[in-house]
């Protein structure tokens, strides 16, 4: 709190006083903007400041303006400011003489209340606008890192966080996990997205659906990516859903995947329970496309993929029980394995031959039996040993009319459709 000699015109120590316990304005810039302040007013009244010594001490609450002018005859008297005639400057010390400097004390009763209210409000401009200033480059010096708040007000659309110096930060409702419920008084984390500036006031934004807050929360639990032994390449996500996170190591002794789950999933189990349950897939990155989409769309087990580089798809075949692992909850599962992998991925489902073939004897009801033992004769005995030869070859191998081969592979496909 600053204390001014004959404060009878406005109560400046109370405006002072509003400001002293600020936690982003340290003592020696506090000090530098009350300077300024009362310079600035001094070069407005006097036409320039310089020749002015301003003294704040704000551990002691005292404020001292000093002039400073040169002693010159009284016929040479031009400045007013920076001099002082000699009959005037030897009634403050009979000992002064021409050429000599004069330090006299400016008190608060040489300016008017109008100057008085002016250098008030000066101060409260100049401290919020460094306060927005300080929050503005302290939070865009955090984008991409977690912070922790307290919930002050929940709205339709958004939530209002206090972080631990009353920083209000915003975190709307796009950014929150669609199952997160927050009340006043809970503590929340999440990531800085971003910071705007709106009407010259700092806009701080949260996320809790960034894959940078995966990211940041995984560097939190595994000190293996904290220290850089372990790289994250890649994160997908469907916030509260599910999330696919591609990682390498660069150390063979590292195994990144069981690293970051740990033992007994008891490093991931934080992150899952940070995020609602989401279900994360950690895999292992690799540059080959097909092994990378096959791992990407883990749990599922691939038979075969084929891959056009050109297009960037991938068409992937696997047993009729996998085909759901594959596809996932929602579609999830497969629609972030496309998105890790950057392939569009098509999932055929693969004929199960050893299971789905049928006896040729099972169709007597349908042709006729002597049809059956050609069949037979020529070594075709199930459904789908006549199915993989073409109609050209059976012609040929057993003399049958082409139009009742026809017919018999109409039969018989009948069976698998």
């Amino acid at each position: 709190m600053i204390n001014v000699s004959v404060m009878e015109h406005i109560n400046m120590v109370e405006t002072f006083s509003e400001f002293k316990d600020l936690k982003n304005i340290d003592r020696e810039t506090m000090m530098r903007i009350i300077e300024e302040v009362f310079r600035h007013m001094l070069a407005k009244k006097y036409g320039t400041a310089d020749n002015f010594d301003i003294i704040v001490n704000i551990d002691k609450g005292d404020l001292e303006i000093w002039r400073n002018r040169q002693i010159v005859e009284d016929d040479q008297l031009e400045d007013e400011n920076t001099q002082i005639a000699y009959s005037e400057a030897i009634k403050i010390e009979p000992d002064f003489e021409i050429g000599e400097d004069v330090s006299e004390e400016m008190l608060m009763k040489h300016f008017g209340r109008r100057e008085i209210l002016t250098i008030r409000q000066n101060l409260i401009s100049k401290i919020m606008e460094y306060e927005k200033d300080n929050v503005y480059k302290k939070y865009r010096d955090k984008i991409g890192e977690i912070v922790t708040g307290e919930v002050y007000q929940v709205w339709k659309k958004e939530i209002l966080v206090l972080d631990d110096e009353g920083v209000e930060l915003v975190l709307p409702k796009s950014e929150q996990i669609p199952i997160d419920f927050y009340r006043k008084g809970d503590t929340i984390r999440a990531v800085v997205s971003k910071v705007d500036l709106r009407n010259n006031t700092p806009v701080i934004i949260l996320s809790r659906t960034s894959p940078v807050f995966l990211e940041r929360l995984f560097e939190q639990e595994v000190p293996e990516v904290f220290d850089g032994l372990i790289t994250i390449r890649n994160i997908v996500r469907v916030p509260g859903e599910r999330a696919k996170v591609a990682v390498e190591s660069y150390d063979d002794r590292i195994d990144p995947v069981g690293a970051c789950v740990g033992m007994k999933g008891s490093r991931i189990h934080g992150i899952v329970r940070e995020l609602k349950n989401e279900n994360i897939d950690v895999i292992n990155y690799t540059t080959n496309p097909r092994l990378y989409i096959q791992r990407a769309l883990s749990p599922a087990k691939i038979s075969t993929i084929n891959i056009d580089e050109e297009t960037k798809k991938a068409e992937v075949y696997l047993k009729p029980d996998q085909v759901s692992l594959a596809i996932g909850k929602g579609g999830y599962n497969i629609k972030l394995a496309a998105r890790l992998s950057g392939y569009e991925i098509d999932v055929y489902r693969e004929a199960e031959t050893e299971t789905e073939d049928v006896d040729l004897q099972e169709f007597a009801d349908e042709i006729d039996q002597w049809i059956i033992d050609v069949f037979k004769s020529i070594g075709c005995d199930t459904a789908l040993s006549i199915l993989e030869l073409s109609v050209e070859d059976l012609v040929k191998r057993t003399d049958l009319e082409e139009e009742t081969i026809r017919e018999v592979i109409r039969i018989l496909k009948e069976e698998f459709e």
